[in-house]
């Protein structure tokens, strides 16, 4: 039987185009000619579209409820706005709460991970700027997503919670027992088998908070890319 020669073209991550519908692109190897099936995520990890935020200094928390105490929709504890054109798909959104200090039977504290999407948020409110990064190291590709937290003044139009991703609750217990005694463990992975393709404009925002000051760190993580690639 006759070999066939078949050859692909090796290319960095770093520099990969992305055609539109009904062009023809070069069969991708990687660098040393290998032909391999890979998951597309992580591809685009080698290309440096994934980016991260984290919520929080070091050790140092944020109060939850908008430096209060109850959830406040228009104070969350971390919003993205994903402007019109781009699309990000959520991969990992983790939280992890200081258990607050019991005050009366059946206080509560809860986590909270939404999306708006019908909206962008506008920049608006108090609240401090965060950097995205992209997760390939020496990569200096920027997120064209606004990205704030610790908000102590209200956005100008609060986000709609039209998608609830993930929730966590704990509700404490004084009858009985020491304050303090009866508090779950309140934190929340969210690492979806089919994660989200939201498509600006939208909001990803992400609450924490309860009946008590409850105060908090999270971590933020998301593939982006330009809406002319999936739609």
């Amino acid at each position: 039987m006759n070999s066939v020669d078949i050859r692909g073209q090796a290319a960095q991550y770093g520099n990969v185009q992305n055609a539109a519908d009904g062009f023809t692109v070069p069969l991708r190897t990687m660098r040393e000619g290998s032909l391999s099936v890979a998951d597309w995520l992580n591809l685009k990890n080698m290309e440096g579209r994934v980016f991260q935020v984290d919520v929080g200094d070091f050790s140092t928390p944020i109060v939850g409820g908008g430096n209060g105490t109850i959830l406040d929709a228009d104070q969350p504890e971390y919003a993205m706005a994903v402007p019109t054109g781009t699309t990000i798909i959520l991969n990992r959104v983790a939280v992890q709460c200081q258990t607050p200090l019991l005050a009366t039977d059946a206080d509560e504290a809860e986590i909270l991970v939404i999306i708006d999407k019908d909206i962008a948020y506008a920049g608006t409110g108090t609240a401090t700027a965060e950097t995205p990064l992209s997760i390939r190291t020496d990569q200096k590709r920027t997120s064209a997503c606004t990205c704030k937290s610790a908000f102590t003044a209200d956005i100008t139009v609060a986000p709609t919670a039209d998608i609830e991703l993930a929730r966590k609750v704990i509700t404490g217990d004084v009858n009985g027992t020491a304050v303090n005694a009866l508090w779950g463990v309140l934190d929340l992975t969210y690492e979806p088998k089919i994660p989200p393709i939201v498509v600006g404009p939208a909001t990803v925002c992400v609450y924490w908070g309860g009946t008590v000051a409850t105060s908090g760190f999270a971590q933020i993580q998301w593939t982006e890319i330009s809406s002319t690639d999936i739609t």
